[in-house]
């Protein structure tokens, strides 16, 4: 009896070591991405959340949240922020259900598909300078759209400082994201099981059920995926918008990444820091509602 207590304790320390070391070749292979994580990221946000907190840096007075109700009460503030939810409210969605259709499109037999997906992915080779520069050959004042226009006897529009300015950049968005989000919806719709499509069609199923019923639930989490990178180019517009029409652009296309460019270049830490956390948060709780919302549409597929 002792010698099987024994041979146990061995078995069980054995075990124990095992484990003990392959934590330790994990962490070994994590480590270094981990530490940079930490340092880089991790770290720095810490820094801001705690500037979002004190009076200024040179004065680490804790004056809890009144530098969120300073940057609430800013008028620039409440500009970008409410254009920057309205554009990502419409091209988020656009992005998804667009480069969707693409696909669909794409997984039917169609003349001329390859070419339709080059056309679609040729963007993202294309630097960001020379795609702001055939934006703006396109809707300058006299751009090649004002030009077609005249044709037709209507008065030159200068789209980029226009109430029609966040549709111009919508276009552009679309047109930079749609191929990519496009190959990973084909993909996905590659991995359907065929079996479930083939039962659809002898049972007469239509192709509205076809897609609702069993694609787009299968499709659930490339949708979550594809919105959560479509949310985060969203909210990257601002390089395009920036090299479009610099610190000031008009109204409409102010974002919350002019407002803490402009921020930053004033040294105005706690109020740049209060933007940041703020908009840290309300992307969190995009992404938690998303991912909530696939659980609940996916849950029967993914058991």
């Amino acid at each position: 009896m002792r010698l099987d207590k024994t041979r146990g304790g061995k078995k069980a320390w054995a075990r124990f070591n095992a484990k003990v070391l392959d934590f330790l070749q994990s962490l070994c292979f994590i480590g270094p991405s981990f530490f940079g994580v930490l340092v880089f990221f991790i770290a720095p946000f810490g820094v801001v959340i705690f500037y979002a907190f004190v009076k200024s840096a040179m004065k680490p007075e804790f004056v809890g949240f009144q530098n969120f109700k300073n940057l609430f009460a800013n008028t620039a503030f409440r500009i970008a922020a409410k254009n920057t939810l309205t554009f990502s409210a419409v091209a988020m969605p656009l992005a998804v259900i667009l480069a969707l259709i693409l696909a669909l499109l794409l997984e039917s037999r169609i003349p001329g598909k390859s070419q339709f997906r080059t056309f679609f992915l040729s963007p993202m080779m294309v630097p960001v300078a020379s795609v702001v520069l055939v934006w703006q050959v396109l809707f300058s004042y006299n751009g090649v759209l004002n030009l077609g226009t005249a044709v037709f006897g209507m008065e030159k529009l200068d789209w980029l400082r226009s109430d029609h300015a966040q549709l111009v950049v919508i276009t552009l968005y679309l047109w930079k994201t749609l191929g990519y989000n496009m190959i990973l919806f084909m993909s996905a719709l590659a991995n359907i099981p065929k079996e479930l499509l083939e039962v659809a069609d002898v049972e007469g199923a239509s192709e509205w059920y076809k897609f609702f019923s069993i694609k787009l639930r299968y499709l659930s989490p490339t949708v979550l995926f594809v919105a959560i990178l479509s949310l985060i180019s969203s909210f990257k517009v601002f390089r395009e918008v920036y090299l479009l029409s610099g610190d000031y652009p008009y109204e409409t296309l102010y974002t919350l990444q002019h407002f803490m460019n402009n921020t930053f270049n004033s040294l105005d830490f706690q109020k740049l820091s209060s933007a940041a956390v703020v908009m840290a948060v309300v992307m969190v709780i995009i992404i938690a509602a998303l991912f909530k919302i696939e659980n609940v549409f996916g849950k029967d597929v993914e058991g």
